[in-house]
This record gives structure tokens, C-alpha cells and sequence, in this order.
């Protein structure tokens, strides 16, 4: 469907000097018009792929060509002022989208209808779905995609990923309730229904140990579905001696009982943390 706008962002990735066409400018700017809208995506669900997400990397590119073909300009509000290329993201009463001063989301963004952004940042090429709240200064990062329903609390950190193109985005399944000020970075995945514990730091190569059998079971970069998970430390052996290594604690899973919008508090309880 948009493969004359993916060959030409392609052949403009090989070649940067084309980015001076004015036809090739209009093809980057029309598939940033397109993840702004949400019909084009950065990586999206694929039964196919692996790990059922697939990077869609030209347009990863074309949200990267962006940046050179805009100016810089001044911008201002009141007695703000800013200087940057990037355009801000407007329009939110006819979106759907409830946004609380002081929330900024860039254009390029898509902000589902039924999202609540309270004072927050939403970054270029990011995905957020219907019913998610971004919370209180949490931030979600270019490209990162975010499910329904999903509860970022406050003093989140999403990380972003431009480059490698071919690398995955961080990615927030639906009904995932992420604790305050944790942080998931390095294309981490935390897979539908799970709960991250408050100052959970998820990155590509945390140890996401699974505490809950006979024998522990670890993870990197992926928090199956419906785990709860807490922050924790392991033993590590260095030249200098023993130390604790951060990691992170799969402790129970969601029970079926436990409503999608419990509070963090509540998801926790039965495990006898604290959130």
C-alpha cells in the first residue's frame, strides 16, 4: 500500500543528497503525517515475526530524515521559549485525548483516542494506545509503543531507539501497569498484563529472574505475561571481590482475579511487597 513511499525513503537513506528534492522531502514528510495518525507504525504486532513484533525500519528512517529537512525556529508560549525543528503535537480535542498541562507530545507521535497525558513527554515516532495514562513526568521515548490500557506511573522512563534502525523499540503490552519511577530502556519487552514493581529498571541485559519454582529461571530484555515483578539483587563474583548486581524479580503472576486496573498496590499485595 505504501511502497512507492518506502522505495523513496529507502533510495533517500542510501543517498542523503536526494533529501534536497522537494518530492522527496514531501515522502518523508507523509509518512511522519502517517505514524502521527497511527497508520503507519515504527514496529507493530506480527504473528510472523519473532517474538511477535516486527521493526518496520523505513519507517524508523523516515521519522530519521525528518530531522535534517526541518528548520530550526523559535518557538514560544507567553514568556517560554524554545528553539528546536521538531513541531508539537495539536488538536487533542478532536484526537480524544485529555492532556493536562504541562504534557508535550511531538508531532509524529500517535496519542489514541481515550489516552490521558498528565504533565508528561511523548516523544517522535512513540505509539500509544487507547485508555493508557501517561502519568506524572513520564516519559515515553522516540518510537517506543505503547498498549491499551496500560497505567505508566509517575516518573517513568520508556527509552527510545532511533538507531540501528533494525533495533526493536521498547514495547509496553496491553493492561501493564508500570510501578513509579521504573524504567524500561534497550528495546526492552514487557509482555500483556504484567506489573512492574516501583524502581524496576528493565534494560536489555538485566537479569529478569523468575523466583516462583524450584529453580530460578532468567530472562533478558523480555517480562512474560502477567508476571509481577519487583527490583532485586544477585551475588556476582569480580578481580576485586563479591558484589550485589541489580536485577529484576519475577515473584507471582497476576491472578485472574485481580482486576486490569488494580492499583499497584493491590497487584502486589498477595506477594507481601510493598509497592
Amino acid at each position: 500500500m505504501y511502497e512507492a513511499l518506502k522505495n523513496t525513503i529507502e533510495a533517500a537513506w542510501e543517498e542523503r543528497a536526494l533529501l534536497r528534492d522537494a518530492a522527496v522531502q514531501q515522502a518523508v514528510r507523509d509518512t511522519v503525517e502517517l505514524v502521527d495518525k497511527g497508520l503507519l507504525r515504527t514496529a507493530e504486532p506480527s504473528a510472523e515475526a519473532d517474538g511477535g513484533w516486527r521493526v518496520n525500519e523505513w519507517v524508523k528512517k523516515a521519522v530519521i530524515l525528518y530531522f535534517p529537512i526541518q528548520p530550526m525556529r523559535k518557538m514560544e508560549a507567553g514568556e517560554l521559549e524554545w528553539y528546536d525543528k521538531m513541531e508539537l503535537k495539536h488538536g487533542y480535542e478532536e484526537l480524544g485525548v485529555r492532556v493536562v498541562p504541562h504534557a508535550v507530545a511531538r508531532y509524529g507521535a500517535y496519542i489514541a483516542p481515550g489516552a490521558i497525558l498528565m504533565p508528561s513527554y511523548v516523544n517522535i515516532g512513540a505509539y500509544v494506545d487507547t485508555g493508557t495514562m501517561v502519568d506524572t513526568w513520564a516519559t515515553v521515548g522516540s518510537c517506543a509503543q505503547i498498549g491499551k490500557h496500560v497505567h505508566l506511573s509517575g516518573g517513568v522512563g520508556i527509552g527510545g531507539v532511533l538507531e540501528p534502525v533494525q533495533a526493536a523499540p521498547v514495547i509496553i503490552e496491553d493492561h501493564c501497569f508500570i510501578g513509579s519511577r521504573s524504567i524500561v530502556v534497550e528495546g526492552a519487552r514487557v509482555c500483556r498484563e504484567a506489573v512492574l514493581g516501583s524502581n524496576t529498571v528493565i534494560t536489555g541485559s538485566t537479569h529478569i529472574i523468575d523466583v516462583t519454582g524450584p529453580e530460578p529461571v532468567t530472562y533478558k530484555g523480555y517480562v512474560p505475561p502477567r508476571s509481577v515483578v519487583v527490583p532485586g539483587s544477585y551475588r556476582k563474583q569480580f578481580p576485586a571481590g563479591e558484589y550485589s548486581v541489580s536485577c529484576a524479580l519475577i515473584i507471582g503472576r497476576r491472578k485472574e482475579s485481580t482486576d486490569k486496573k488494580t492499583s499497584l498496590n493491590d497487584a502486589l499485595r498477595d506477594f507481601g511487597v510493598s509497592a
